[in-house]
C-alpha cells in the first residue's frame, strides 16, 4: 500500500486509542526496564545503590535511552509499537508515508515534554482539528487508525 492510500484508509486516531496502547506498551517497557537496572546492576558490578545521585542519574539515564530506543525503533520499523498493533494504529508522516530518524528523535522528545506538562501535549488532540498531539504537530506526524 503505498503512502497515499494509506492516509486515505486512515482516520486520525482518538485520545481513547492512544491511552489504550500506552497501557499496553507499558508490559514490554516494563520489562525493558527491568533490563536496564540488571544492566546497571552488572556495570557498577553489584554496587548499584539508588540512594547515591550518581547512580540514580546513571539508572535514570539508562531507563530513557531504552524507552526512547523502543519507540524510536518501533516507529521506524513499521510506524507502530507493540502497544499500537492490536488497536491499528500507526504513526505516519503528514504525507501517509514512513518518518524518519529526525522526526523519531523529535517525536519522542516533544512527547516527553507533553507528558511532563501533566498531559496537556496529549490532550490537545481533544481540541485539534486532525486529532494531533503536540508531538504531532512539531514533527509533522499524525497518529492514525487503519481500517481492517
Amino acid at each position: 500500500m503505498d503512502s497515499t492510500s494509506a492516509r486515505a484508509a486512515a482516520t486520525p486516531a482518538q485520545l481513547g486509542w492512544r491511552l489504550i496502547a500506552a497501557v499496553y506498551d507499558l508490559f514490554p517497557l516494563l520489562a525493558l526496564w527491568f533490563c536496564a537496572v540488571l544492566l546497571a546492576l552488572a556495570l557498577t558490578g553489584g554496587t548499584l545503590d539508588v540512594h547515591r545521585v550518581a547512580h540514580k542519574l546513571f539508572v535514570q539515564a539508562l531507563v530513557l535511552a531504552i524507552t526512547a530506543t523502543y519507540f524510536v525503533v518501533s516507529w521506524l520499523r513499521g510506524g507502530q509499537t507493540v502497544g499500537m498493533k492490536p488497536w491499528r494504529l500507526r504513526v505516519v508522516g503528514a504525507d501517509g508515508g514512513a518518518i524518519d530518524l529526525r522526526r523519531a528523535l523529535l517525536r519522542f522528545a516533544v512527547a516527553l515534554v507533553s507528558f511532563a506538562a501533566l498531559g496537556a501535549g496529549f490532550l490537545w488532540c481533544l481540541i485539534d482539528r486532525e486529532r494531533r498531539a503536540w508531538h504531532d504537530i512539531a514533527t509533522g506526524t499524525l497518529l492514525v487508525r487503519m481500517e481492517k
